[in-house]
């Protein structure tokens, strides 16, 4: 039947509440251009000549929208379908039209583009059709370019749509199917990390990698390069990262048998890359701390000399004038040299002993220059101990490691972070406290040129409280003190922050130190480490403040931003609230929703009654008029509002059974206690100034 716009309003059997500014702007321009394409459920009201909308309460805002720009007239007859029955079916016949209501899916939306665009349409016009932004469409479009494994994993469920976005980062499907290759086994792969794969899929031509095999060898294996003919070497693109990686496992582990053969050490392990920090973290040694040798004669003499043609060279650099015959670049460079050579000379490399060589071992890495070379230290499951008599013997002390763990026993001490040059013994701790604060104050400045890095540090210090080891930063997270309250019963809200707590991605938290965990965090999705943020700054909140009635007046401004509709979360009932105020507040609240007649009809009844009837009638389940049971189901005693007082630092403080605090206040008439109180108004003012400022912003 065809119905008046105007004789139609959205029932409360509605069961759809939550709604979208957003979404409903895009179902009315589709509406608007394809018109009503799904007819509105509705009853007759009790309001003469009127409808109530049970089921399309989404359709029915999108038509308001279309009427309220003037495209259709307020009186335009919409398409219905009345349904006859009582307020029960009613609700059951809007849950059943939500709840069977299956929307297309990702890769449908997908192909539906495409097939327009290929029809002849533009993104505007097919964004136009569908009452969807043009950013939108231009997604979808590129996601139906994918490669074909892909989209057909996406079309099956098989990735989400964040995951498929991650691999249309790029439109090369050959990086798009290797990527895909490499994590479709993946145990729980982020979209982040594919991101990072897809954008990563290549090396440079001055790669260390690159430079250690070279191109003769990778091309050979079948390897293929981007690269721009006007360009420089160093900036072509080798593809085929695997090969490249395989290429130099196999030469730099041939490399490390032939070492481990010629010094008799336990291992040569090789690690492609610069520095071999995380494949000792993950192999779990300890470096072997050797004394230091003493430095010889030939040493000295050497070192002297050096130290005196570097004053000679700085003397000529200081003195000298630019257009000489003196070639300044030549004397820097040897300047360089010099003292390169006599930081090494200061510094000589103890050679392990020969008892203990089968106990130890060393780590291949590569120079920037793409060149193998073995670090200077030794490593070893063990923990070895070294130390010179009198005599200049070494002896050694080993401790075998701990099943399970990597710290030392309590009865052994543990090494000092820093040491005096030439020694053992550990520097004073004034001067190793200066150390850390100037070194701390260097990584903060530089920490500010990375705001991602900072941000990701923050939520991984907010989010790792459970743990107490330190995280190195004064963040931190958890949840608050409450105040003592015994066992309340739960609402909606709880129901919501265990299920934020479960869906919670915590695989990072399963490695034992907190660099491990905070490396492992990094790598998850933008999206986890969201609703990790979320979720460790929701758990933070103070109940109130201190010990006293108060609230704090920054939570009255989230509140309001949020636009939180706390009658949907909590609902007042005897326990939780009328058996704990006066007979008189419960009666007061009724006058505030029904007006004194309402309060009259239950005026003469006993406290513990009134308290369950006002329960049934702020839970919407009593038999009352429809304009009284809307404004009771809304209706909210002040101290659960999140409204900006006038003074939100007094508090708000409940009329009880165990008095009237109203009455207990004096009234001024003894002089000066107004002016006391116009003081203490006074002494508030820039917390509301503050307050409101915020708000308004």
């Amino acid at each position: 039947m065809l119905i008046p716009f105007s004789r139609l309003y959205l029932s409360d059997a509605n069961v759809r509440k939550t709604r979208s500014e957003e979404d409903d702007i895009q179902l009315s321009a589709d509406i608007e251009a394809r018109g009503l394409l799904q007819n509105l459920l509705v009853t007759k009201s009790k309001k003469r000549g009127k409808f109530a909308v049970i089921a399309g309460g989404r359709r029915l805002r999108a038509i308001e929208m279309i009427v309220a720009r003037g495209a259709w007239a307020p009186d335009a007859e919409i398409e219905c379908k009345l349904l006859e029955g009582s307020e029960e079916e009613a609700g059951e016949a809007s849950l059943a039209e939500n709840f069977q209501r299956v929307g297309m899916s990702p890769a449908e939306e997908c192909r539906a583009f495409q097939h327009f665009i290929k029809e002849g349409s533009d993104v505007a016009a097919v964004a136009k059709r569908f009452g969807l932004t043009q950013r939108f469409v231009e997604g979808r479009l590129r996601l139906a370019n994918l490669a074909e494994p892909i989209f057909e994993a996406l079309a099956k469920g098989d990735v989400t749509l964040e995951i498929a976005k991650a691999y249309a980062a790029t439109d090369q499907h050959e990086v798009q199917l290797r990527v895909f290759e490499q994590m479709r086994y993946a145990y729980n792969p982020s979209a982040d990390a594919i991101r990072r794969m897809v954008a990563s899929g290549s090396m440079r031509g001055n790669d260390p990698i690159a430079l250690l095999i070279g191109e003769d060898a990778y091309v050979a294996a079948g390897g293929k390069i981007e690269r721009d003919l006007f360009s420089e070497a160093s900036d072509d693109r080798w593809i085929d990262i695997e090969i490249a990686h395989r290429l130099a496992a196999e030469k730099m582990e041939a490399e490390a048998q032939r070492i481990a053969a010629e010094t008799g050490l336990a291992w040569i392990s090789p690690v492609a890359s610069t520095n071999s920090w995380q494949a000792r973290s993950e192999m779990g040694v300890n470096a072997v701390r050797l004394p230091p040798t003493p430095l010889s004669e030939e040493a000295r003499a050497r070192i002297d000399a050096i130290d005196a043609r570097m004053e000679e060279i700085s003397e000529i650099i200081d003195e000298g004038e630019e257009g000489g015959d003196t070639d300044f670049g030549q004397l820097e460079a040897e300047y360089e040299e010099l003292d390169a050579e006599r930081s090494d000379l200061n510094n000589p490399v103890r050679e392990l002993p020969e008892e203990w060589r089968s106990e130890a071992g060393r780590f291949l890495v590569l120079t920037t220059r793409g060149e193998m070379v073995l670090e200077a230290d030794y490593y070893s499951e063990k923990r070895l101990s070294f130390e010179t008599d009198e005599n200049g013997k070494v002896t050694a002390t080993a401790e075998e490691p701990v099943p399970g763990s990597t710290k030392r026993g309590s009865a052994a001490p543990s090494r000092p972070e820093a040491v005096a040059p030439g020694t053992e013994k550990p520097i004073s701790a004034r001067l190793f406290d200066e150390l850390s604060v100037q070194r701390r104050n260097i990584l903060s400045a530089s920490l500010l040129t990375d705001a991602g890095l900072a941000l990701d540090f923050a939520i991984f210090a907010l989010a790792d409280s459970r743990s107490y080891e330190s995280r190195g930063t004064s963040i931190k997270g958890g949840r608050p003190s409450d105040p003592a309250t015994g066992e309340l019963s739960q609402s909606t809200a709880e129901g919501i922050l265990a299920e934020a707590e479960n869906a919670l991605d915590t695989a990072w938290q399963e490695h034992g130190c907190a660099a491990q965990r905070f490396i492992a965090f990094r790598e998850l999705a933008d999206e986890a480490k969201a609703a990790w943020l979320a979720y460790a700054v929701a758990i933070s909140l103070e109940a109130k403040k201190g010990y006293g009635s108060e609230y704090h007046p920054i939570h009255a401004v989230i509140g309001s931003m949020l636009d939180i509709d706390v009658a949907a979360m909590w609902r007042p009932t005897a326990e939780n609230f009328f058996d704990r105020v006066s007979k008189t507040s419960c009666l007061a609240a009724l006058t505030e929703v029904g007006g004194s007649d309402l309060a009259a009809r239950y005026a003469a009844s006993k406290k513990a009654d009134l308290a369950k009837t006002c329960e049934t009638i702020f839970a919407g389940k009593a038999i009352v008029e429809q304009d009284v049971k809307e404004a009771a189901l809304a209706w909210l005693p002040e101290g659960m509002k999140f409204t900006i007082a006038a003074n939100p630092a007094d508090p708000v403080i409940p009329d009880t059974d165990e008095g009237d605090p109203v009455a207990d206040v004096d009234d001024g008439d003894d002089g000066n206690a107004g002016g006391e109180a116009d003081e203490l108004l006074n002494d508030h003012q820039p917390e509301v100034a503050c307050e409101e400022a915020a708000v308004a912003a």
